[in-house]
């Protein structure tokens, strides 16, 4: 990528947004919020804890950047299923800056709604609380709706709209071929966390990694994706403008 010397990034930027005005832009953009650890080591911090902490405000800025730019939803994938099996002392630290990061988006001036995305009865208590607490404070707003992915899987995900989709068929009576027959895509679909949200047009991951990692399986099987070597803590608008400059490029198919 061309060297821009730091003074000229706020022409540049401007130079995007208005490059981007009237073209296609994502109603849905999800994050792979990556590279936390290690941005902290590689600028020199003992503490990776530090990458964390940065990498959490980087979250309140993204989603305004979302409310400037007309983006309605907005995921972002902060907690596997996975990471809830890390050392005690780092998953403490994990579930406390994430819930600040709720606690943020949930007073935010930009009227937020909050909405937590995950098996939340993994959660600590004290998390799963927070997460709770903010999405009933900001059930009523208009703003961006921010979907905080903790305690997440997507594999588990599917599972649970399957098993919840079969109880509540059999509890009225459906068994047998008519249960087999019931189960499609478009019932399941209202059985998933984000149930009654449009699907992700664009995914992004920072950090250089170039997979899924088993996030939104389900409902990025037509999802625009866009990878970035930049670390999250350091993913600036320029790169997010960037990103909505690729997507409006790009000819979705949507598996045709």
């Amino acid at each position: 990528m061309t060297y821009i010397p730091k003074v000229l990034y706020p022409i540049y930027e401007a130079n995007l947004a208005r490059q981007l005005k009237d073209l296609p832009r994502p109603k849905h953009v999800a994050i792979m919020a990556d590279g936390n650890r290690r941005w902290a080591r590689e600028n020199g911090f003992t503490d990776v804890s530090h990458g964390h902490r940065v990498g959490a405000k980087k979250i309140a800025e993204m989603c305004n950047w979302c409310d400037e730019l007309g983006i309605n939803t907005v995921t972002v994938y902060l907690l596997s299923t996975e990471n809830l099996r890390r050392e005690p002392e780092e998953l403490d630290l994990l579930c406390q800056i994430i819930g600040d990061v709720a606690d943020e988006l949930g007073h935010a001036k930009a009227n937020f709604q909050v909405r937590p995305v995950g098996h939340l009865e993994l959660l600590p208590a004290q998390l799963r609380r927070k997460m709770e607490e903010n999405s009933e404070l900001t059930r009523g707003n208009n703003g961006v709706r921010v979907n905080i992915a903790v305690g997440y899987g997507g594999r588990q995900e599917i599972v649970d709209a399957v098993q919840s989709l079969v109880a509540e068929k059999q509890k009225h009576g459906v068994h047998g071929r008519e249960l087999v027959e019931s189960i499609t895509a478009e019932a399941l679909g209202n059985y998933l966390y984000t149930k009654g949200q449009p699907d992700p047009d664009l995914v992004i991951r920072t950090s250089g990694e170039q997979r899924l990692s088993g996030f939104l399986l389900w409902q990025s099987a037509y999802s625009e994706i866009w990878f970035t070597d930049t670390y999250w803590p350091a993913f600036r608008k320029t790169d997010f403008l960037r990103a909505l400059r690729d997507f409006s490029q790009r000819h979705r198919r949507f598996g045709l």
